[in-house]
């Protein structure tokens, strides 16, 4: 039997709900698993002089942690009931505010207060919405410097692939940063336990993204249309992809020093840049 030492929930939490119940409509797992919450602050190199926006705080493990490291917490929490018992048992914690939102919609420079300091994302990410939070995030006009996330491992994986098992997860975050994996986590560490095994990523956000930001409607719609068909060359997935004649495909193949019998999960993210300025033109 496993002796990991697991989190309770903090007294005013409790006082408040005494039968905080996890809910299955927002994806709530609660993680208990105190080595894991200490990986995640470590993680993010948490400390006096940071900001960090936690979403999805839940019943106030890691925001407690996190308020013991960080100068200042923002926590986004979408439950009614939760987001009021954290805000009740914050009250003694003045560097702690809770906020009653969905990270999928909420304007981020809102948090951060005049002059949009710098700021770290932590969180524990709801299956359901994880790439939604993450997408806001990785292309917001003033981005995090970094984020520490728990996700479903699958996509995690996902997110660190490199050329050969590339896909749309991996293009759409490694366009804004290099993610790196920082530990799996077993469904023994949430109550209650989910049905699939857990992992805690880094990203740190890059200076710039892979293309200037004029152009990165262009290049993503290239790389969707590269996906369109994963399991075909790129020759075929792009022209049906794209609806685009294959000799103008093949042309821009060409001009972009590609090989043509290649497969999406192939290509590179500067490969994917190149295809997609060869194709502006003719798209």
């Amino acid at each position: 039997m496993s002796t990991e030492p697991h989190v309770s929930i903090p007294d005013r939490v409790r006082q408040i709900l005494p039968l905080a119940r996890p809910k299955k409509s927002l994806g709530q797992h609660f993680l208990t698993s105190r080595s894991i919450l200490q990986n995640i602050v470590s993680a993010a190199d948490v400390g006096p002089d940071d900001t960090v926006v936690e979403i999805g705080p839940g019943l106030g493990s890691l925001t407690q942690s996190l308020a013991d490291a960080a100068g200042k917490v923002v926590a986004i929490e979408l439950d009614d009931a939760l987001a009021a018992a954290l805000t009740e048992a914050c009250l003694e914690t003045p560097n702690v505010s809770v906020i009653h939102a969905d990270a999928r919609e909420i304007a981020i420079d809102s948090l951060l207060g005049p002059g949009h300091p710098p700021y770290k994302v932590v969180a524990n990410l709801p299956y359901y919405a994880a790439l939604p939070i993450l997408r806001r995030f990785l292309e917001a006009e003033h981005p995090p410097s970094v984020l520490v996330v728990m996700i479903q491992l699958e996509v995690a994986r996902a997110m660190v692939a490199q050329p050969g098992d590339m896909s749309l997860v991996s293009i759409a975050v490694q366009a804004y940063g290099t993610p790196r994996m920082v530990c799996r986590v077993p469904p023994g560490a949430f109550n209650p336990p989910p049905k699939v095994t857990s992992a805690v990523v880094r990203i740190d956000m890059n200076d710039k993204p892979i293309v200037g930001a004029p152009h990165m409607t262009n290049f993503f719609k290239v790389v969707r249309g590269g996906f369109s068909a994963p399991r075909k060359q790129l020759l075929n997935s792009l022209s049906q992809g794209l609806r685009l004649p294959r000799d103008s495909t093949a042309e821009a193949l060409t001009e972009a020093s590609i090989d043509a019998k290649l497969r999406p999960e192939d290509l590179s993210l500067e490969d994917w840049a190149n295809l997609a300025n060869a194709l502006e033109r003719k798209l």
